[in-house]
């Protein structure tokens, strides 16, 4: 049995991930030099992944952790780092229920989309409902509803098509979810375009073109549709339809009734972010733009369901914030960052007190020269001067910076495939995916620095 992971290993060397040791096979516990943060790899077999950073990864009693496989979906006990498979086959996978703490996931028929949940421990599994058209993004809080999109999508200018659920907001192969039967990528997305000049265009560059040709398309096109589907009856209830190219569905991780979703396409040309109630009602607008070129997304429920989370940029690619929402009072709160800590996908652990970020290469919107890194961010606000507050503070943004740490070099993981960070439930650890000894592997790291 392999030791917990909250215990440190008495004998544990400090190398990179891609030293060797006698059996000539990469480390799979190591020390960081760098930060003086201990790494492990949770995984073994190559090709399996950690899940999408807004999808709830954990078992209800916070033990085991879902990824996917070449062979389906398995589960990760974060104690004994035990790896169990749940669910075989070419299956796509929604989350783990909050509730209940079942895989829920679909497989694709003749006939459309069919919705299982499997429970982790006995692995039983039950048929939760069957779609002739669209898919299913998230399950609610109490485990009652499930949100779907109907979307009749034109292929994808980069050949690739689209997952249609809470993942990437981006033209995707099957490494989103390595868990197609015999896969095992080593990227995410590879987009590639040319200038007029015949200049070859970066990735992010090559990525915004593939995301504005296509929702051109889409909106030349039927609308789409969000929906939910009522577990115990089987009812199916339009929520929202628009001729947007709509996605990033999510359920508030404590409110049954409150959605969040999204605009995709490039950022500075879409009002990207939205909430709904699930009788239709309370449809916002959470972001308006002030300035050219103002981006915002990747957006994500705090672990409280009262605040939403989101990459801010005023102006694209030169100045970057966290920036958090909260639904009641729809006041704001915006923590600075510099570009190197610019981060494709944020989180914060279930307690509210801190956040990560998974990091990007110089060809991302950052640009950053010096931004490959797994982070560790601490929230500081901003405090009034000697006490005196402004008479309209209530109503203005309550800024702040993020302090950050350093946990794990991601010098040799490639960018095309995102890290996607998350906390485990007893916030000890960072989990995150990458491809940095060559095939996508599963990892952990740990938050308070080793000893």
């Amino acid at each position: 049995m392999r030791p917990p992971l909250h215990l440190i290993a008495f004998l544990t060397l400090i190398v990179s991930p891609m030293a060797t040791r006698a059996t000539d096979q990469p480390a799979t516990e190591w020390i960081d030099p760098a930060t003086g943060h201990r790494v492990v790899q949770l995984s073994r077999e190559p090709g399996t992944a950690s899940l999408y950073f807004n999808q709830n990864a954990y078992t209800a009693d916070g033990t085991r952790l879902i990824v996917t496989t070449p062979h389906g979906i398995s589960t990760i006990n974060l104690s004994t780092r035990e790896i169990t498979p749940i669910v075989e086959g070419r299956v796509r996978v929604i989350m783990a229920g909050r509730k209940s703490g079942d895989v829920y996931y679909t497989k694709r028929g003749d006939t459309g989309v069919v919705v299982y949940a499997t429970n982790v421990d006995t692995r039983a599994t039950r048929e939760i409902a069957k779609l002739p058209r669209g898919e299913i993004s998230s399950i609610n809080a109490d485990e009652t509803l499930m949100l779907g999109l109907i979307a009749e999508r034109p292929p994808s200018p980069s050949g690739s098509r689209p997952e249609h659920h809470a993942g990437p907001d981006m033209a995707n192969t099957a490494a989103a979810q390595p868990n197609a039967a015999g896969a095992n990528p080593t990227f995410q997305a590879n987009y590639r375009a040319t200038r007029a000049d015949g200049t070859p265009m970066t990735f992010a560059e090559a990525k915004d073109l593939a995301l504005h040709n296509r929702l051109m398309a889409i909106r030349r096109g039927p609308p789409q549709t969000i929906f939910t589907l009522n577990i115990k009856t089987g009812e199916i209830r339009n929520i929202v339809q628009q001729r947007e190219w709509l996605g990033h569905l999510q359920f508030s991780p404590t409110d049954p009734n409150q959605i969040m979703f999204c605009h995709e396409g490039t950022w500075h040309e879409v009002d990207r972010i939205w909430l709904v109630r699930t009788d239709g009602t309370g449809l916002t607008d959470v972001h308006r733009r002030t300035m050219n070129m103002e981006i915002a997304g990747h957006e994500f429920f705090g672990p409280n369901g009262r605040t939403i989370w989101y990459d801010l940029q005023t102006p694209r690619g030169v100045d970057f914030w966290l920036a958090g929402y909260e639904i009641a009072s729809r006041r704001r709160t915006w923590y600075h960052l510099t570009r190197n800590e610019w981060s494709v996908h944020y989180n914060v652990s279930p307690d509210g007190k801190l956040f990560c970020g998974d990091g990007g290469d110089d060809e991302m919107v950052a640009h950053a020269k010096d931004g490959k890194w797994i982070y560790l961010f601490r929230p500081e606000r901003v405090p009034d001067v000697a006490g005196v507050r402004n008479p309209e503070s209530a109503s203005l943004i309550d800024a702040g910076v993020f302090r950050a740490e350093r946990l794990v070099n991601m010098a040799r993981h490639n960018y095309r495939l995102e890290p996607n960070v998350s906390f485990t439930p007893d916030m000890k650890w960072i989990v995150f995916r990458s491809n940095m000894s060559g095939a996508v592997q599963t990892y952990a790291v740990e938050v308070a620095r080793a000893k």
